[in-house]
């Protein structure tokens, strides 16, 4: 159970780096669709992309923390819709393979090497009913937030038994849930971030696990860290992805506006703006790594996470995603009618502002951390996403 580093992690970017033109050619598109494209699917099939958070055993490359943030912030780069899908699609897929038993394996996973195997899309913050029956359970509810369903072959979801109280996540054919196409929204159009119902589903024993486990059936130690920790290294690769791009855009239009007659671009107080959001992403990533670092050790010597281990980890997301944010104000500040416009500049941007709503960089994380961080909570510990005790 010792933290595996893939040897397929070099390979995977050279093959993302070629991939990256079709990702930014489709990003219009796929906002205007509501989904990724045919092509930006493929890309991410044929690169391999969606293999990294499968465990090894199973066929899958099984990438170290840092690894699948680096592989996020690339393709989030490159499209952050994509990046937002992929990085869901991945993490749930991976997670559902390894706190699933043998059966369930066999059957999902049939053969990862040759690209046989299923796709989960769904979310577990909110939480519909399950009732016990025999051979598993039935469960009824409304859920949102399915990001990449449009490329998924079954639904993850979470419900609260009604006999025993547990949390459970359940996966099931998408086909036996309803989806509602109500994606509407400021960014991120692309994801298909959908609502979805489910009407007396069964669900058997063999495909539910608890919401809280750390108790991995298949693949080494980066499955012990539980589903908030997972998501928690999803959206640090987001956030730094993007966050990059929308420097890198002021970057670009900063070469073009400079020398025009009273360019804002050739004054002191852009320079200085300039370097600190600079700062601040470099500054959030090198935290972002160092937190990663020093929680692979501890994962690799067979321990789980400490209290201030996960601590840290949700501050330091939090972290990340509100210095990206700051930087991409700067960015939208200076960039002046260009952000207006139709374009990347102006995708990113709306794309950024949806992905800092999201629950694990949201403020009542924030407090949890600060409560624990100031030793008013010395003997809490985290469940999922709330500091309990």
């Amino acid at each position: 159970m010792s933290l595996h580093v893939s040897d397929e992690f070099d390979g995977l970017m050279a093959r993302l780096d070629e991939a990256a033109p079709v990702l930014t050619a489709n990003a219009e598109k796929g906002e205007e669709l509501g989904r990724l494209t045919d092509e930006v699917t493929q890309v991410l099939h044929e690169t391999g992309a969606l293999k990294i958070g499968i465990p090894r055993d199973l066929g899958g490359y099984e990438f170290s923390p840092r690894q699948v943030i680096e592989t996020i912030a690339k393709i989030s780069y490159s499209d952050a819709s994509a990046g937002w899908s992929f990085m869901a699609l991945q993490m749930v897929t991976g997670t559902t393979a390894a706190y699933l038993g043998d059966e369930a394996a066999a059957e999902l996973f049939p053969d990862v090497a040759g690209n046989r195997y299923a796709l989960m899309a769904g979310q577990g913050t909110r939480l519909g009913a399950a009732r016990r029956v025999d051979g598993g359970y039935v469960i009824n509810g409304q859920w949102s937030f399915a990001s990449g369903i449009s490329m998924a072959t079954h639904i993850h979801t979470a419900a609260l038994c009604e006999e025993t109280g547990q949390a459970l996540i359940f996966t099931f054919p998408k086909e036996q849930a309803t989806l509602v196409d109500n994606w509407d929204v400021l960014g991120l159009k692309a994801t298909s971030s959908i609502d979805y119902s489910c009407e007396d589903v069964f669900v058997p024993d063999t495909h539910v696990y608890e919401i809280t486990t750390m108790a991995a059936r298949h693949g080494g130690a980066i499955y012990r860290m539980g589903l908030a920790n997972m998501a928690g290294v999803c959206h640090t690769g987001w956030a730094l992805g993007v966050g990059r791009r929308m420097l890198d855009e002021m970057r670009a239009l900063a070469a073009r506006k400079s020398g025009a007659p009273g360019a804002s671009v050739d004054t002191g107080q852009f320079h200085a703006e300039c370097a600190q959001a600079e700062a601040a992403v470099r500054s959030a990533r090198a935290w972002a790594m160092e937190v990663w670092e020093a929680n692979e050790a501890t994962l690799d010597g067979g321990s789980l996470l400490t209290t201030e281990q996960e601590t840290l980890t949700r501050l330091m997301l939090n972290n990340t995603t509100w210095s990206v944010h700051a930087a991409g104000q700067t960015v939208f500040k200076w960039a002046a009618t260009a952000a207006l416009r139709r374009g990347d500049l102006q995708r990113f941007f709306r794309d950024l502002h949806a992905g800092t709503q999201h629950i694990t960089s949201g403020p009542v994380v924030l407090q949890n951390c600060g409560r624990w961080m100031a030793g008013l909570a010395p003997d809490a510990h985290w469940e999922f996403l709330e500091l309990k005790g």
